[in-house]
């Protein structure tokens, strides 16, 4: 069993202020893997003040000075990898190939992103040529509370951390207390790499706690959130008597639009990305939206491509998918799949229980239905597993209709050889990302959502802006 029950405030590792252990369990087998503890107000405020104490030396730190640090930081996290993909491999079901190159890779790929946008940036400008003692300084809005989830763990500690470092920012993590270990972990890279104290600080806790203390702080000026829509309305709330800027990365329901001109590949691409990482991710294209020509052959070929998915082990070596990382969502995914049965959706492949040879951890089977409209509850609601919808269209205006008929708006995605077709839809659809074709977003484009899927945008400039407040000077003297 590890035992990680510390916390990192003010450059130290401290214990708790209070015992209050918490069991992680390895979806896996379903039996603990480690302990930790859940923080409490003291633990909180000591994290808080340290940030603040540290926030006016690192905001006069030099950015180049910052950047270089987080420089070092990529040279540690490529050298700490294989302890971090252990690590969410055990603690959130990441099958440990999977673990290794995308939930390790997304991290380092981030990391590396802010470094080359940071060093472009301008943090200090004029306004324009037709103001030459006007000047624009981007200044760090502060002490920034980072609240972060358990199915991609590294993707989103990174995003937030890298940007808050670079834009002069003080910080207090919160990883979900479902995977800590991996960012216990990344806590020790922080320090290696010789972050000033109290800049970066690790509290673990959950969202009622610490979460919650961190939301309503009045020394926070910024929560930066991924997690539930419900989850990210709360804190809203709970950051609004303190005017705090809040940053949500929430739910989606993304809908995958197939033409009948769509390439080959555009079916079997829409299922296996469904069924990474278990399903468990808000951008996951779980509403396949097909033309009614190619139809039943999509219907056909997608039955097929999800029989193939296999299911085992996350600590197993292979091309796999692993299990759900508790058995809450693992019963939340059940009910949603009994609730497609119930309400008519034609089911194609998988269904309820666990997968064939499987009497214990959370694995789900992976799940087709056929027929589905869209207001079934399996359309209208984030499952967060391997269960996909298809929904047929006839005209383009109703594939449109449909995809905006939801209250997400994260990531949607368009299969057409008609380019013209494909660029009309990218505009009109309601989602803060379109991908088009099997072609994945390039190094420091925004991710983000709108509608219920949220506000703000993670990865390169636009990430680093959400650090950042605008100072706007005037009387400026040019030196």
């Amino acid at each position: 069993m590890i035992e990680k029950r510390e916390f990192y405030i003010n450059g130290q590792w401290v214990a708790p202020s209070a015992a209050r252990d918490f069991e992680v369990i390895d979806p896996s087998t379903e039996e603990p893997c480690a302990v930790i503890s859940l923080g409490d107000q003291a633990d909180t405020d000591a994290a808080v003040a340290a940030a603040k104490a540290a926030l006016p030396g690192w905001m006069a730190t030099p950015a180049a000075d910052r950047i270089a640090l987080v420089e070092k930081l990529v040279d540690i996290y490529q050298n700490r990898a294989e302890d971090l993909a252990k690590a969410m491999s055990t603690e959130m079901g990441a099958p440990i190939d999977m673990a290794r190159s995308q939930q390790v890779g997304a991290g380092i790929w981030h990391l590396k992103n802010f470094v080359s946008a940071a060093k472009d940036f301008e943090f200090d400008r004029p306004l324009g040529d037709h103001a030459p003692n006007d000047r624009i300084i981007h200044e760090a809005v502060g002490v920034a509370a980072l609240i972060t989830p358990w199915n991609w763990p590294m993707n989103q500690i990174t995003l937030k951390v890298g940007a808050a470092a670079v834009a002069g920012c003080t910080m207090v993590l919160k990883p979900s207390e479902q995977s800590p270990l991996n960012a216990m972990i990344f806590a020790e890279m922080m320090d290696e790499a010789g972050f000033p104290a109290g800049v970066f600080n690790l509290v673990n806790g959950d969202g009622a706690g610490v979460g919650s203390q961190l939301s309503s702080h009045p020394d926070v000026d910024m929560v930066s959130f991924t997690g539930s829509t419900r989850a990210g309305t709360a804190i809203s709330k709970s950051a609004a008597d303190t005017l705090k800027k809040v940053h949500l990365e929430l739910g989606g329901k993304g809908a995958n639009v197939i033409f009948a001109d769509a390439d080959d590949q555009a079916v079997k691409r829409g299922v296996l990305h469904m069924m990474n990482n278990t399903g468990q991710s808000c951008n996951a294209p779980s509403r396949m939206l097909v033309q009614r020509e190619i139809y039943d052959q999509a219907v056909e070929t997608a039955t097929a491509v999800a029989q193939k998915v296999s299911v085992g082990n996350a600590h197993e070596e292979g091309r796999h998918i692993g299990p759900v990382v508790n058995e809450t969502q693992w019963n939340k995914i059940q009910d949603l799949i009994q609730k497609g049965i119930d309400e008519g959706a034609r089911l194609v492949a998988g269904g309820t229980g666990r997968p064939e040879g499987f009497n214990k951890g959370y694995y789900v089977k992976p799940t087709v239905f056929a027929d589905v409209t869209n207001q079934m509850t399996i359309a209208r609601e984030e499952i967060f597993g391997p269960v996909l919808s298809i929904i047929p269209f006839d005209t383009e205006e109703e594939a449109i209709e449909i995809a905006n008929d939801t209250p997400y708006g994260l990531t949607d995605y368009v299969q057409t050889q008609d380019s013209a077709r494909a660029n009309r839809l990218a505009r009109v659809l309601r989602a803060g990302m379109v991908e088009m074709n099997g072609t994945s977003r390039a190094a420091g484009s925004p991710f983000g959502g709108m509608k219920q899927s949220g506000n703000g945008r993670e990865g390169g400039i636009y990430g680093i802006e959400d650090f950042l407040e605008v100072k706007a000077v005037s009387g400026w003297t040019p030196a």
